[in-house]
C-alpha cells in the first residue's frame, strides 16, 4: 500500500517560490494606496509606479482604496496572497499611528507584512493661523504655557500622524493644546487656513502653499535639517525636542512571507528608478525627500515607529474618539 504524502499549499509555495521567483513578474503588479487620491501618499505611489514598471517589464497599477483612515486598504494587502503582484503603500499612519491607538486593527504592523523600501521621507510642520499671538517657537510655547487649554489644535483624525505626533510633541514640550479631529487632511488644513482652528501639525506638501502665500505661519519642522524653502524655521532638534524629529514615511511593502527574490527585485528596481533626476525632482517637489533604503532598514524603521507611538498613546491615555 502506497504512502499518500500531503504537502500544504505554504510548503509547496516555499519549495517553488525561488523558481517563480526568477521569472517575476510575469503580470500587472498591482501597488495599492489607502487613501483617496490627491494625498501625498497617492502622489508618491503614482510618481515611483511608472519607472518601476519599466525596470521590471511589467506594469504597476496603483488603485486607491480608503476607509479608517487607511486601514481597510492596509489590511487587504496584509492578507493578499504572497506572489509580489499584491503590493501597498505602507504610511506612519498606517503602520505605527493607527495600530498604536486602535487595540481592534486586523493587522500587526510588525509581523503582518513585508518591508520593501522606504521610497520618500516628507518633512511635518507645526503651524499657525496669522492671527496667533506669536510667530516663532519660543513665542509659541510661551504663549501656550500662559493660557493652557485655551487654543487647539486640527488633525486629519483621531490615531493618525498629525494627532500623535502632536500629542508625543506635547508631552515633551510640556503644554496642553486641545485636538479638534476632522475627517481628513483637507479639511482639518481649509479650517486652520480660515482661521476656525488655530494650529495645525501637517505634511509640508500640502501646508506648503498656505505658507508661501501667508496664510499659515511656519512655526517648527520635523526634518533632518532645515529646509530650503523654510530657512528662518528651526527643526524639532534646534529647539531640543529631536523625538519628535520623526517625518512620515511612503513605502512600498507586501503581505508577510514575500519570497526574498521578489523582495530584491522590487527593491532594486525601486532604488534604480529613484536615480532617474526627472524621479528624484517630482518627489522632491512635493516637498519630501528621496530614500531608497533596504528592506531590513524599512523594517526596522516601521517597527520604531510603532514602539514610539505605542508610548505616546499609552502616555497620553489616547483613546479612539
Amino acid at each position: 500500500m502506497k504512502r499518500r504524502h500531503v504537502i500544504s499549499y505554504a510548503a509547496l509555495l516555499a519549495m517553488s517560490a525561488p523558481v517563480w521567483a526568477q521569472s517575476y513578474p510575469n503580470k500587472v503588479i498591482k501597488l495599492q494606496v489607502p487613501f483617496a487620491p490627491g494625498g501625498t501618499t497617492d502622489i508618491v505611489a503614482r510618481v515611483i509606479s511608472e519607472p518601476l514598471g519599466k525596470v521590471l517589464g511589467q506594469s504597476v497599477v496603483v488603485e486607491n482604496k480608503a476607509g479608517g483612515g487607511g486601514v481597510v486598504g492596509a489590511n487587504e494587502t496584509a492578507k493578499s496572497a504572497p506572489d509580489g503582484y499584491s503590493l501597498g503603500v505602507a504610511t506612519v499612519s498606517t503602520t505605527a499611528a493607527n495600530p498604536a491607538i486602535n487595540p481592534k486593527i486586523p493587522y500587526n504592523p510588525v509581523t503582518d507584512f513585508t518591508p520593501i523600501v522606504n521610497i520618500a521621507a516628507t518633512p511635518n510642520v507645526i503651524a499657525v493661523h496669522p492671527s496667533f499671538p506669536a510667530h516663532d517657537y519660543k513665542g509659541f510655547v510661551a504663549e501656550l504655557k500662559k493660557n493652557p487649554g485655551r487654543y487647539s489644535y486640527s488633525s486629519s483624525g483621531t490615531g493618525g500622524i498629525g494627532h500623535l505626533q502632536t500629542e508625543l510633541w506635547k508631552s515633551l514640550a510640556g503644554v496642553f493644546i486641545t485636538h479638534i479631529p476632522y475627517r481628513g487632511a483637507g479639511p482639518a488644513l481649509n479650517d486652520t487656513v480660515a482661521g476656525q482652528v488655530p494650529i495645525i501639525f501637517d505634511n509640508m506638501p500640502s501646508a506648503m502653499p498656505f505658507i508661501q502665500t501667508g496664510k499659515l505661519i511656519p512655526i517648527v519642522v520635523a526634518a533632518p535639517q532645515r529646509l530650503p524653502q523654510l530657512p528662518n524655521v528651526p527643526t524639532f532638534k534646534e529647539v531640543g525636542l529631536e523625538p519628535v524629529n520623526r517625518m512620515a514615511y511612503y513605502g512600498i511593502y507586501g503581505p508577510k512571507n514575500l519570497p526574498k527574490e521578489v523582495v530584491e527585485k522590487i527593491n532594486a528596481g525601486v532604488k534604480k528608478a529613484l536615480q532617474d533626476p526627472a524621479v528624484a525632482k517630482r518627489i522632491q517637489d512635493t516637498g519630501s525627500l528621496v530614500v531608497g533604503n533596504s528592506p531590513e532598514e524599512f523594517a526596522a524603521q516601521i517597527k520604531a515607529e510603532f514602539e514610539v507611538y505605542k508610548k505616546v498613546v499609552d502616555q497620553q491615555k489616547l483613546k479612539l474618539d
